[in-house]
């Protein structure tokens, strides 16, 4: 229960707390299970039916093994309310006895949830005993009045080259995250977690809405080996999860329950808070359902017609204060690829800069695999960042552009038939694209390669001049780039002596290339510069053959 000052404090934030969302007189009021259809279940109260998203729970657990919790959401009259189940609605029966808890479902808060994993309810789930907190907050709350959030949009640095040069991220902002399986998605977010706690000294809470459970587990699992969690000492992060199998009540709260976690560390503790939220489509996906339950008409491609509301009610409350931020990075699927699609089309309007992980690029061995050319932030203008930033990051994305207008001529012709200009461009396009990637902290463990932190205007200098052609003298490129001196367009390059990489036992012969695009041998093992057909030698893999394609 929150005191008297908790609660002031907490309204005077411009939250809602259980306190006040509820009248205190409804506190133990007695009610009787009437229906049950699947997770909807309708309970009749003598004395008067309590308020909408009042928490009852029921107190015969029917040899189940955890106790039930409802969520009342329509009042069907005066003494009927339709809730929605948390858990499994298994073995409820008519006439089971539901007490109103007087107020909405409340989640631990503070720096004793930091490396434990909670449902939606704020149950501790990992085994590890009892959280012991201080203090619990409300799920449902208000976004913050229009006073106290911040005006001016500021940059948070993330360490991570490419995001800071060519999408910057904003304080509060919401960013969207795009990617298939295996292109490096929770790689980044351990790496963002890990070094917004190290250059910020601010926390993460990420919340898994519909997330596999192995995946979950994984996720874990990782974070402890990479000491994101560290269960003997301090640990930067919070999780949340509402796992696939549960009900949709459940998958539609959880995102509330893991936002209530950040908000504390925002508004009471003045952190910037990052905020990952995994699958934004799967809380759209879980409303519809609970919709759908209601009984409520669908809209358009059979989605609520609530749709912008819910998105709405929850994206505003992720914002700057003059405390702190919290900065969400969401990932979103898009249904069939239709971007059209009302889900993922109503959570664009929310997104302040997407970030888009492309295959190609991890298969050509560089991570992160963000694709620069297809990612966009708000806050990439001069009049936010520095004329520098914004001018350096402009001659890389153009630089890159160009690049790949002119892939197409050497997929046909080969390097060979460039001007000197052009080639001076793919040279320094490359050795761009290769700087763009970065060994990751967290990733040490796995690659044995130093992670790197890299400070804002050390990325900035370096891309600078590296559009100038000056090599950077920094490690911070995974793997090395190797470099040849262009001084102008008219110097020619001569590539080093390289041999397939099938097999070092199997090799027969070296042959110097003469250009230096990327290609793969048959066995898919990466080389490091392409052979033209007319003077590729054989390879000791069965096929006989080079596969030639583009960095």
């Amino acid at each position: 229960m929150l005191s008297r000052v908790q609660s002031a404090a907490i309204r005077g934030l411009g939250l809602r707390s259980a306190a006040t969302s509820t009248p205190a007189e409804h506190k133990g009021r007695v009610g009787y299970v009437s229906q049950v259809i699947g997770a909807v279940v309708d309970v009749h109260f003598t004395e008067g039916v309590p308020p909408v998203l009042t928490a009852l729970d029921v107190t015969d657990n029917l040899g189940r093994d955890e106790a039930l919790t409802l969520e009342i959401v329509q009042h069907l009259d005066a003494h009927t309310g339709r809730c929605i189940a948390m858990q499994t609605t298994d073995l409820l029966k008519l006439k089971t006895k539901v007490v109103s808890t007087g107020g909405n479902i409340s989640v631990p808060v503070g720096r004793e949830t930091l490396g434990r994993i909670f449902n939606v309810l704020g149950d501790a789930i990992d085994q590890r005993g009892p959280v012991g907190e201080k203090m619990r907050m409300p799920i449902h709350a208000v976004a913050p009045k229009l006073a106290d959030q911040a005006a001016e949009d500021t940059i948070l640095t993330t360490g991570i080259k490419v995001i800071d040069l060519i999408l910057p991220y904003c304080k509060g902002g919401k960013i969207g995250l795009f990617g298939g399986a295996g292109v490096g998605k929770t790689v980044i977010i351990m790496e963002l977690i890990n070094n917004v706690a190290k250059g910020h000294g601010g926390f993460s809470v990420f919340a898994g809405v519909g997330e596999r459970t192995r995946e979950g587990t994984d996720l874990y699992l990782e974070m402890m080996q990479s000491k994101v969690i560290d269960l003997k000492g301090e640990s930067k992060c919070v999780l949340v999860y509402g796992q696939m199998n549960e009900p949709p009540g459940a998958r539609a709260r959880v995102a509330q329950s893991a936002l209530t976690m950040a908000e504390y560390f925002r508004d009471i503790e003045g952190q910037d808070v990052l905020l990952f939220i995994d699958n934004i489509f799967r809380f759209t996906q879980a409303n519809s359902e609970v919709s759908a339950l209601l009984g409520r008409i669908p809209a358009a491609v059979g989605y609520q017609p609530t749709l912008a509301e819910d998105l709405g009610q929850l994206q505003e409350r992720i914002t700057s204060t003059t405390k702190g931020s919290i900065t969400s990075v969401q990932a979103v699927y898009v249904p069939a690829d239709d971007i059209t699609d009302p889900a993922p089309a109503t959570t664009f309007s929310h997104l302040d800069a997407t970030t888009v992980l492309d295959r190609a690029v991890a298969e050509s061995g560089i991570y992160p695999a963000v694709n620069p050319l297809e990612c966009a932030s708000r806050i990439m203008d001069p009049d936010v960042i520095s004329v520098d930033h914004y001018n350096v990051a402009q001659d890389v994305v153009q630089m890159l552009t160009k690049y790949r207008e002119l892939q197409d001529i050497i997929a046909v012709l080969g390097i060979d038939e460039l001007s000197e200009e052009d080639k001076l461009i793919v040279d320094r396009a490359r050795k761009v694209s290769k700087f763009l990637s970065q060994p990751f902290q967290v990733a040490e463990v796995f690659t044995g390669m130093t992670g790197h932190y890299v400070q804002l205007n050390d990325t900035i200098d370096s891309f600078s001049g590296l559009l100038m052609g000056t090599p950077p003298s920094t490690p911070w490129s995974a793997p090395p780039v190797s470099w040849t001196p262009m001084s102008s367009p008219s110097t020619t390059t001569t590539s080093p002596r390289m041999s397939c990489r099938c097999s070092p036992s199997t090799v027969s012969s070296r042959i110097s290339l003469p250009c230096s695009v990327l290609t793969s041998c048959p066995r898919r093992i990466s080389l490091l510069w392409t052979v033209p057909a007319r003077s590729a030698s054989s390879c000791p893999s069965p096929s006989r053959s080079l596969r030639s394609s583009l960095a």
